[in-house]
């Protein structure tokens, strides 16, 4: 029997505890978590099966020697194997939206979920009159089913190259009860979308820089590098988004690409392209927005 399953009785010990573990081994904190005590206080809950947002209630609880058992175990696993919360959890949160994830897919993080549908009703102030959208590379298929569900009217296709993706994005589109308004395709890109054209696209693509793959820290390390490459100056993805999106958009249609921290290199890339960069509370230019009409321009 360790110390720590001796020792630390309360909630609040074990809260406390996890921190200083979390903090003593430098680990990395870019999941949806923004500090070692945020996921102290997560992953405490999440394993005593506890409400995620009420700790006070529960500080000095006492475990049983089987929780504490199963909470040191999850505890030192984050620390010696880097592994994201998420993944040993098995889920992420976008908001009031709880999704399922395992290593097959990218932790959900994305500026999209942020944005629709307010920040687009300058450009859809009706939200019923969407009535087909597409999420290319949709990896867990959170975005697509926040499509479906701001946008009722819309039969939303999500899709994405790996089949494993997929295979996650379908439990998520059952769990959501949305199998009838979500269309799961298997696809590089546009590859094998040709006969189909939507009133909005958006896109978190693949766009971490050769260099920024190089340094990315341990936990990153155990999500799919597809879905996180994006080639020598992060755009090989967001190229070919661009130059194909026109003819895959109707002619009122929208696209939406998130490109994380590349907004002066695919300014660059496509110098007459008038991109709008929409905010969020937190960031200001990874997420553009260009029209149908836009794309037509510059062909």
């Amino acid at each position: 029997m360790s110390a720590a399953t001796q020792e630390l009785e309360t909630v609040r010990d074990w809260v406390r505890y996890s921190v200083s573990r979390f903090n003593a081994g430098r680990l990395y904190f870019g999941h949806g978590m923004a500090s070692a005590y945020d996921e102290a206080v997560y992953l405490v809950l999440h394993a005593l099966h506890l409400p995620p947002d009420r700790l006070e209630p529960f500080l000095d609880a006492r475990l049983t020697h089987a929780e504490r058992v199963e909470l040191l175990a999850l505890i030192e696993r984050r620390v010696s194997e880097r592994i994201p919360a998420a993944y040993l959890t098995h889920e992420a949160w976008l908001g009031d939206f709880r999704f399922y994830v395992d290593e097959r897919v990218l932790i959900p993080r994305s500026y999209i979920a942020q944005l629709i549908p307010d920040a687009l009703e300058p450009w859809v102030p009706n939200a019923g009159g969407v009535l087909s959208a597409l999420d290319l590379c949709t990896g867990s298929g959170c975005l697509a089913i926040l499509l479906a569900h701001h946008y009722p009217n819309a039969d939303v296709d999500a899709a994405d190259i790996s089949s494993d993706a997929l295979t996650v994005a379908q439990r998520n589109v059952a769990d959501y009860g949305m199998h009838d308004r979500i269309n799961l395709i298997r696809s590089d890109l546009w590859s094998n979308l040709n006969e189909k054209t939507y009133d909005l696209i958006i896109s978190n693509p693949p766009y971490v820089t050769a260099m920024s793959m190089a340094e990315l820290p341990d936990e990153y390390r155990h999500e799919p590098a597809l879905a996180l490459a994006g080639g020598d100056d992060g755009l090989d993805a967001v190229r070919t988004i661009i130059d194909k999106a026109a003819r895959f958009l109707n002619p009122e249609g929208l696209l939406l690409v998130e490109i994380g921290h590349n907004r002066a290199a695919t300014e660059a890339a496509f110098p007459l392209l008038p991109f709008t960069w929409l905010s969020t509370a937190t960031n200001d230019d990874s997420v553009f927005l260009l029209q149908h009409d836009d794309l037509v321009a510059v062909r």
